[in-house]
């Protein structure tokens, strides 16, 4: 089916939707912990990409990795803190902590690409990180003395490895070295398994977590990340930023609903704060282009 820009808009928001799962179904687990739920989760989605990409790319595509150049290596070294950081982070804080933080990842982007890459940051963006940054700081300081503050600065990591992986990827991108990115996801999940392993073990994991992590590798984590590139493909950036925020909403109102986990009154205002920042610098930058 030829993929238009009206079904690419609703196959993204299917994709947050997925990507929003993981809150509500981790909420369900009766044994693992931290560590051993994000090794069981990266586990099925390197068995599913595995199965993948040969079928899409080819049965060399797992010996053309060899000879990938050293952008690629650091994508997938990114790929491996974000899928780690979240779930760790999740075990750590609520759900809505951990999707709130994640949203800064559009405004940390431009400020590292300016960093180290020297891309312009309008003026309008600067007001976005520095409002942004306010409301984080509020959700932040509501929990100073709490277990929640660690795993608000875990999930951190997300956005901020993210950041990192977009202008590295743009970096080869400019110097005409192409990063292939589903490769690179199924090396960062292979990273995860191998960094997390042994900080895993002993497995307490029962046959309902696992079943459960099962689902998130395939359908939380493989399947969107392959429909996300396909998306890609046909929608523009600020489109891609503004409708991946419905992860935020739709992960809060399923940790609600599937899980008893309402959102505090400082990450309801904190997060109102972020998310209307990024809509104002988005739907700014929009209107100028075009």
């Amino acid at each position: 089916m030829k993929l238009t820009h009206n079904r690419a808009i609703f196959l993204m928001v299917a994709v947050t939707l997925m990507w929003s799962t993981a809150g509500v179904v981790t909420r369900h687990l009766e044994s693992a912990r931290s560590f051993e739920v994000t090794f069981w989760r990266a586990a099925f989605t390197v068995l599913s990409l595995g199965v993948y990409l040969p079928l899409s790319q080819g049965r060399d595509v797992f010996a053309k990795m060899r000879g990938a150049g050293m952008a690629f290596w650091l994508s997938g070294v990114c790929w491996s803190v974000m899928f780690t950081a979240f779930m760790v982070a999740l075990t750590l804080t609520s759900v809505g902590n951990v999707l709130v933080t994640m949203s800064l990842g559009p405004l940390l982007t431009a400020v590292i690409a300016r960093l180290f890459i020297g891309h312009r940051i309008p003026a309008r963006t600067w007001v976005a990180v520095v409002v942004a940054g306010a409301g984080i700081v509020y959700m932040y300081a509501s929990q100073i003395d709490t277990l929640s503050l660690w795993g608000t600065l875990v999930a951190l990591c997300v956005p901020i490895a993210g950041a990192t992986n977009w202008t590295v990827t743009q970096h080869a991108h400019a110097q005409g070295h192409d990063v292939d990115l589903m490769p690179a996801v199924w090396v960062g999940g292979v990273l995860c398994c191998a960094v997390t392993l042994p900080l895993a073990l002993p497995f307490q994991a029962t046959p309902h977590d696992v079943a459960l992590l099962g689902v998130l590798g395939v359908f939380q984590l493989a399947v969107p990340c392959v429909l996300s590139v396909r998306c890609a493909q046909i929608l523009n950036a600020p489109e891609i930023s503004l409708l991946q925020l419905l992860e935020v909403i739709f992960g809060i109102l399923l940790a609600w609903w599937g899980a008893n986990e309402a959102p505090g009154m400082a990450v309801l205002t904190g997060g109102a704060v972020v998310i209307c920042a990024l809509v104002v610098n988005e739907v700014i930058g929009w209107r100028q282009r075009t």
